[in-house]
């Protein structure tokens, strides 16, 4: 099913939004981009599922230190599933303290609330080396 260019351009906002609220330290915008109950997967850095936006935020807190100094959001990808759910693949760069550069996969699926979209699942991929064929 058919979503909306206007549908598209708020996805693509919202997921942009979310590095610059992280790097800001704006979690009580986070609303703004999550559901309450969000479930955030980090499995593939050892940490399980956080779920929830309150828990997203303590965890967030209390790995200050170890957070990227900035994150970066690109090369979006909308698949719409019905009217009110999208899943979207996008690629995320975090410059760390050191300067060093690391790259993820997002993996979401959004629906559409009276609030807008809202991320209701994140998984995020490392990518730690590169294609091998």
């Amino acid at each position: 099913m058919p979503i909306t260019t206007d549908d598209r351009l708020a996805i693509h906002e919202l997921l942009a939004l979310h590095g610059h609220l992280s790097d800001a330290g704006d979690f009580a915008r986070m609303d703004e981009i999550f559901i309450d109950d969000i479930a955030y997967d980090l499995t593939e850095f050892g940490a399980g599922t956080v779920h929830g936006r309150d828990a997203l935020r303590d965890m967030a807190l209390d790995t200050a230190d170890r957070q990227p100094l900035a994150h970066h959001v690109t090369n979006i990808v909308v698949t719409p599933v019905d009217a009110g759910t999208v899943t979207t693949l996008s690629k995320g760069l975090a410059v760390n303290l050191d300067g060093t550069i690391a790259s993820v996969t997002y993996a979401d699926t959004l629906h559409r609330t009276p609030a807008g979209w809202r991320i209701t699942h994140r998984k995020v991929i490392p990518r730690r080396k590169p294609l091998t064929p």
